[in-house]
């Protein structure tokens, strides 16, 4: 049964599979994982296989992974813009591997579609030729194409100077993964709290957190945890502020992306087409991705807006003259008339820093567990790659409080 301390009001968000059994220190659970993104999931879902433990999962909406995990172009990346020795490499090559064997032995929809990496110019070409030294140091395949085979592959891609092809990047169906992790999580014995918010956060003197909550009906219930992960995706900064003292605080910054429908039957490429990356730019440009229909979807996106709401997902069209406009330097022959405003989506970060780490300000994930807090484990700036990494970050997590 649910455990009777965690309040009767919050029992009734809480989707229970299985019986979870009470910690060893007597708090209500053993591990509570804030946000059920992508990420979320797949760190609930690991911890939640050690036996005798028990894990919740809050959510403050009302289904999982409706912010960043839902609302980006669902790529399976190789890794390749992140530098030697950062997390982000690290678990984006790992994440990578296990989530190709994930999608095959459940049937989770995905394309290994490749990714082209386009250069107009010799400045851009110089680009490609890092990203190229770099993936080859790590082990990625990457490969020039001559120009004429590229032609001949992709008439209307336009790479004057030339094109680097990623061989193992792919896309996936990020809400088909989504299900799936939470399945496994529920089937495990896991329990997850929908329509909660986190209120308030304190530390007990014996270990662990009570972590403070509020439903949707307007109760509020304490739960009592021996470990607690803040994977709360754009408000995990405000959620570790609850804890760490104020200097050790972070200001959030948030990255609006605004992405592009296309409605014409041509140009329809079937690669993934990304611009040269710009050192310090918030982004990777706005590169045209395919979805999983068939024939594939071509979308835009996204480009870079920074704002200050972590809820304006209100789509801006003042930025479509200027995604046409970078759109049209790999893409000269795009109908301009037929793209159109569609989604956005909003990436939480660290500062207002680079994507890419051939620039300067390139800003790592944070996943550590905090000085003097030894079962509390903070997911700061989890932004791309984090749907590729999302497997691996769950093993990591795992490992940060188990070895």
């Amino acid at each position: 049964m649910f455990p009777v301390r965690a309040g009767r009001q919050l029992r009734k968000h809480i989707v229970r599979r299985g019986l979870a059994t009470t910690s060893a220190l007597g708090a209500d659970f053993t591990h509570v994982i804030i946000g059920a993104g992508a990420v979320g999931l797949a760190v609930a879902r690991k911890l939640a296989e050690r036996d005798g433990t028990s894990t919740l999962l809050i959510e403050k909406h009302g289904t999982a992974g409706t912010e960043t995990s839902s609302r980006n172009s669902e790529v399976i990346h190789a890794g390749l813009y992140y530098g030697h020795d950062s997390l982000k490499t690290k678990l984006c090559l790992q994440g990578r591997h296990m989530m190709y064997d994930l999608c095959r032995r459940e049937n989770i929809g995905h394309r290994n579609t490749k990714k082209w990496i386009v250069a107009q110019d010799d400045q851009q070409w110089e680009e490609l030729v890092k990203v190229h030294k770099f993936a080859r140091s790590i082990d990625v395949p990457t490969r020039f194409l001559p120009l004429q085979e590229a032609h001949d592959k992709e008439p209307d891609v336009r790479a004057q100077a030339g094109v680097l092809e990623s061989e193992s990047t792919g896309i996936v169906d990020s809400h088909g993964l989504m299900s799936w992790l939470e399945g496994k999580f529920q089937s495990l014995g896991g329990e997850t709290a929908f329509n909660t918010t986190v209120t308030g956060i304190e530390t007990l003197p014996s270990g662990g957190f009570t972590v403070h909550t509020a439903s949707d009906d307007g109760s509020s219930e304490p739960i009592t945890t021996e470990t607690l992960i803040n994977s709360g995706g754009l408000f995990a900064i405000p959620i570790s502020n609850m804890i760490l003292p104020e200097s050790r605080q972070l200001t959030p910054y948030y990255a609006k992306g605004t992405y592009f429908s296309y409605s014409a039957s041509h140009p329809r490429p079937n690669t993934l087409v990304y611009p040269a990356p710009r050192p310090g730019h918030g982004g990777l440009g706005t590169h045209l991705t395919l979805d999983l229909s068939n024939p594939p979807r071509v979308r835009f996106g996204p480009d870079v807006e920074w704002v200050d709401d972590p809820n304006d997902y209100k789509p801006n069209h003042s930025r479509l003259a200027a995604a046409l406009d970078e759109i049209e330097t790999y893409l000269p022959t795009l109908q301009r008339d037929a793209v159109e405003v569609d989604y956005c989506g909003i990436r939480p970060k660290l500062g207002k820093l680079g994507a890419v780490a051939s620039g300067k300000g390139f800003q790592d994930f944070i996943i550590r567990k905090e000085e003097g807090y030894d079962t509390f484990v903070n997911l700061l700036g989890i932004e791309s790659p984090g749907l590729t990494s999302s497997l691996a970050i769950g093993e990591y997590v795992d490992g940060l409080l188990y070895r």
